[in-house]
């Protein structure tokens, strides 16, 4: 039987709104925007996000679709790399060299879309 709404369900909601969830554009915006700043891999990507923009957050599924397109496309490539303090390596991704205007564009429409809110 599902809770009958009361005011204090609403105050709540805008005291403490949910997070939102990144859809697949969003996610290539925001990946560009963080690959411009060096090489990453998916864990840390969703956790950069989840730190720096509290109120977004981005499913595994959304982020690997996104990841996949980027590579796809040729605009990212991907390398496996044993990083300091973790046990397996991780699959690293990268920008292209010549994919960076697009990666700056895409970034641009990212900040955009964060500066709105």
């Amino acid at each position: 039987m599902q809770k009958q709404m009361e005011f204090e369900d609403i105050y709540r909601f805008f005291r403490d709104p949910p997070p939102t969830y990144l859809n697949k554009e969003l996610a290539v915006c925001y990946i560009m925007a963080v690959l411009l700043r060096g090489d990453s891999y998916g864990t840390e990507l969703i956790e950069y996000l989840e730190k720096k923009f509290p109120g977004y957050r981005l499913s595994d599924t959304v982020l690997y679709n996104a990841l996949k397109f980027l590579e796809e496309t040729e605009t990212i490539t991907g390398y496996w790399k044993k990083l300091e303090g973790r046990g397996r390596p991780r699959r690293m991704y990268q920008i292209r060299p010549e994919a960076y205007e697009r990666a700056e564009e895409l970034a641009g429409f990212w900040e955009e879309y964060i500066a709105k809110e």
